[in-house]
């Protein structure tokens, strides 16, 4: 089955980076995108299906942003939040923008160092969706590809810096939510089959009456 509506889902996105930046009153500022709007990536795919998903422009309008942590792979110790104005997001028209002063731990000095050195330069999210669609449709090589397009986010419940393009959590809640969207497509797909002959075979007594 599908992600559960409060069930967290995380995903790294390749073409969103981190990069410092010079801070006004020395702080180690960073910033980048934890996500970004109508550009579609490959979530998972089988021998039949692929899944794609996508970000709406509108998602983040009415989500839970009031206490956003900004952590190292989605988990350990807390780098930044909004709660203590460290951490800043700001929504515009290519995606989720985050800006983040890491000078006021250790740790967040040591990350905004690796930031700089270009270490680490991808970003992730984690989040739970309020609504979303998809639709199917066929690829140029016969695959049938899904697109899910997230139109409403519940609520933000990290930004992260991340290590790779793919850790465990984006890989293990992408496949779960895929292979609950691809079961849903194939239940829907068999449905209309099933209509079809029913169709059919009514109009086959009617014939032959």
């Amino acid at each position: 089955m599908p992600n559960k509506p409060n069930e967290r889902e995380y995903r790294n996105i390749d073409i969103a980076g981190l990069e410092t930046r010079a801070g006004e009153t020395g702080g180690q500022y960073v910033e980048g995108y934890a996500c970004t709007y109508n550009q579609p990536y490959l979530l998972y795919q089988t021998g039949e299906y692929r899944v794609f998903e996508q970000v709406d422009p509108n998602a983040f309008a009415d989500a839970d942003t009031r206490d956003v942590i900004m952590q190292y792979d989605h988990t350990g110790r807390v780098f930044a939040r909004t709660r203590n104005g460290t951490l800043t997001l700001d929504s515009d028209e290519h995606g989720l923008k985050i800006r983040a002063d890491l000078s006021g731990t250790e740790i967040g000095r040591q990350l905004y160092e690796e930031i700089r050195g270009g270490y680490t330069d991808k970003m992730s999210f984690g989040f739970t969706v309020a609504e979303d669609v998809t639709r199917e449709s066929e690829g140029e090589d016969g695959k049938r590809e899904i697109l899910r397009t997230i139109t409403k986010i519940r609520k933000l419940y990290d930004v992260s810096a991340v290590s790779l393009p793919a850790n465990d959590a984006t890989e293990i809640s992408a496949r779960s939510l895929s292979e609950g969207v691809i079961a849903k497509a194939e239940e829907e797909r068999l449905a209309s089959e099933e209509r079809m002959r029913k169709i059919e075979a009514i109009k086959a007594i009617k014939i032959g009456g």
